[in-house]
């Protein structure tokens, strides 16, 4: 089977993009994984698919890990989702509501950059202390979109994160489906730098758009950092979380804002 694909990626968190809107696309969990290979194929974080809506959206976004598991919601994918959809349409469009496991997202376009109205949060959890990789823990969750812990820390380029990212991953207090981790250190108030590891990658990635909104959220919630927040990925890139306090620990108008880029465009056969 040959496939046309666009390799996209958002703040370093790259995907590979297909066009299922004729629904003719049926990939098992090992293709996917295959594409998502960077040694034996394309080469990514993960897949996403664009296909027909069915509850009341424009489209709907089909995410899947590199391990070929489908996810329910991915903030870097959710944007290049935008932009790729935008592309098949010429560029013409300037705002698409699109379905996910995770609720309805929206996407606006700002030249460059994307701007997407995420699903409201939810299931936060401050200050659990958890013993993980032989020592305790003070770690934080939040459910953006998929769950995610975070855990605050002073010197971020010391942080192991392959070792303590897998052992929160499948920690027992995030079982069965596990959890995504990230370590964030503060910069400035308003102001947080980021490393995450990737459930399903199972690795560190250059930027999670999930894991950046969840981060900010606790910065808010421990230090009163006000709406939006800039938050440094390992990429390089910078991206702004946005946000409204709607009731204590509860969250509205929840927006990430950041670049989504073509790498480039092919056919693939599997």
């Amino acid at each position: 089977m040959t496939l046309q694909f666009t390799k996209m990626n958002g703040a370093g968190n790259d995907f590979v993009m297909l066009d299922n809107r004729d629904l003719q696309l049926s990939l098992t969990q090992a293709q996917i994984a295959q594409l998502c290979d960077r040694h034996r194929g394309i080469g990514a974080d993960g897949l996403l698919c664009v296909e027909p809506a069915t509850e009341g959206g424009d489209f709907k976004m089909r995410y899947y890990n590199a391990d070929g598991g489908e996810a329910e919601m991915c903030g870097n994918g959710a944007r290049c989702f935008g932009r790729f959809v935008n592309l098949l349409h010429e560029g013409k469009l300037t705002r698409i509501r699109f379905e996910t496991l995770a609720g309805m997202i929206s996407a606006e376009f700002e030249g460059h950059e994307v701007r997407i109205n995420m699903s409201a949060p939810h299931s936060l959890k401050l200050a659990q202390l958890l013993p993980v990789a032989g020592q305790e823990m003070i770690v934080h969750s939040v459910n953006t979109g998929v769950p995610h812990a975070v855990v605050m820390v002073d010197d971020l380029s010391a942080v192991p994160v392959r070792d303590w990212g897998a052992a929160l991953r499948y920690h027992d207090a995030f079982q069965p489906k596990g959890t995504n981790a990230n370590f964030c250190n503060v910069l400035a108030p308003g102001s947080i730098a980021i490393r995450t590891y990737e459930r399903g990658v199972e690795d560190e990635t250059l930027a999670c758009g999930t894991g950046m909104v969840a981060c900010a959220l606790i910065h808010h919630e421990l230090t009163g950092a006000t709406s939006p927040i800039s938050v440094l990925v390992k990429g390089g890139d910078t991206l702004r979380v946005g946000f409204a306090e709607s009731a204590p620990h509860e969250y509205t108008e929840v927006t990430l804002l950041g670049p989504a880029d073509v790498v480039f465009t092919g056919m693939v056969t599997i």
